[in-house]
């Protein structure tokens, strides 16, 4: 049995202040996502009885109370993704600290307790991983050292261009690793300031998440395959058809399931 791991990084709009030059377009976007996007995908989710994560930053939660009480009210799992999406990488530890608290109170909030944790950069500082086993996370999702495998990463590594690997202890936590080339932002998500032209046909995007996903269904017994997407960019009309598409194409092999990424954390244990 393979498994599906449908994830969305609600953002809205504090994903456009670690911009430099942030303008009122760029934070329409993300309005977009709260009001369209999210919408769209429980329309879209509920149609087919799928439960997937959502990470959801402390601003998002604050900014944008009704579709995150949409989200919850679905029955859909609900993660930490930092306060203001701000990279742990460019923060002091106690910067950090400060960050995971203020969001974790905003989620106490709305009665969530996560079991997981996304970097807003998909990166990490030094102090990230010992600060989710203190906070006691169940799971991260925000590596690349695995594809269709949880695995434990690793406290304490030390590695320079002078010294070869020395690996530290595994952490008590999972990883459920993720990729660039399952983040729809990568693919789709068109900016200026600094210009990149993320442009892709969904045509594109779904060859690759299906040639992908029938890979890991013929070579990987258990594999889970976990997607990134973003409201305010897979909420489009022609990219949430696309989304279905791939729903559709799991759906069809009969032995492939969704499921929220805490959800199988969970069954895996600790």
């Amino acid at each position: 049995m393979s498994t599906v791991c449908l994830s969305f990084d609600f953002d809205a709009m504090s994903v456009w202040f670690s911009y430099k030059h942030v303008t009122p377009a760029m934070l329409y976007r993300g309005e977009y996502g709260a009001n369209v996007g999210v919408p769209r995908i429980l329309d879209l989710l509920a149609r087919y009885n799928i439960k997937s994560t959502f990470f959801i930053p402390g601003h998002t939660i604050e900014s944008f109370p009704e579709p995150v009480e949409a989200i919850l009210a679905a029955g859909h799992e609900v993660a930490h993704h930092s306060y203001a999406h701000i990279d742990p990488s460019e923060q002091s530890p106690d910067e950090e600290r400060a960050d995971m608290e203020r969001a974790l109170r905003v989620l106490e909030k709305i009665g969530v307790k996560p079991l997981g944790f996304r970097s807003p950069s998909a990166d990490y500082s030094a102090v990230t991983l010992s600060l989710l086993e203190e906070y006691g996370f169940c799971y991260d999702s925000s590596l690349m050292a695995d594809d269709f495998k949880p695995y434990h990463p690793r406290l304490g590594d030390r590695v320079s261009q002078q010294s070869p690997l020395v690996k530290g202890r595994p952490a008590r936590i999972w990883e459920f690793p993720m990729c660039f080339e399952f983040d729809d932002w990568v693919h789709f998500q068109f900016n200026f300031n600094p210009y990149r032209n993320g442009t892709s046909a969904p045509s594109k995007v779904l060859e690759i998440w299906t040639e992908e996903v029938d890979w890991m269904h013929q070579n990987v017994a258990d594999g889970v395959l976990t997607v990134a997407m973003h409201p305010q960019v897979i909420g489009r009309g022609h990219r949430i058809a696309m989304l279905d598409k791939f729903i559709q194409h799991c759906l069809a092999k009969g032995d492939v399931r969704f499921e929220a990424i805490g959800d199988v954390a969970s069954r895996l244990g600790r």
